[in-house]
């Protein structure tokens, strides 16, 4: 008997999916700077929200945390959505950390409990 849950590859490539509301400038080598919002990122690659001036194919240059400059293409385009591939795999290491970086953090809550009485 084999155990664990049984994924399908679409469940495999959901689980791999960070989701994040990270602002990021990109090069275009004909548009120059373009700016995205990226709303998840895998080791593989990402999706942006918001439009884009860019089509399947295209590649852009980017700064991301923890891994530094890469660049990435877009593999599809969809109403206001958009999804890209990098380059390379990041390292399952070095993706943690940017996943850490690119998600919002909490503020701790430093105002004192007000009393009743």
């Amino acid at each position: 008997m084999v155990g664990g849950a049984q994924l399908s590859v679409t469940d495999l490539r959901r689980a791999a999916r960070h989701p994040v509301h990270y602002p990021v400038l990109a090069e275009h080598r004909l548009l120059g700077d373009v700016h995205f919002v990226i709303a998840n990122v895998s080791q593989n690659g990402f999706m942006i929200e918001g439009e884009t001036p860019l089509g399947r194919g295209e590649r852009v240059l980017m700064r991301l945390p923890v891994i530094g400059r890469i660049e990435a293409h877009v593999i599809w385009v969809a109403e206001s959505r958009a999804g890209f591939q990098f380059e390379r795999i990041v390292r399952p290491d070095l993706f943690q950390s940017m996943v850490d970086e690119m998600q919002p953090r909490t503020r701790p809550n430093t105002r004192p409990k007000r009393r009743k009485g």
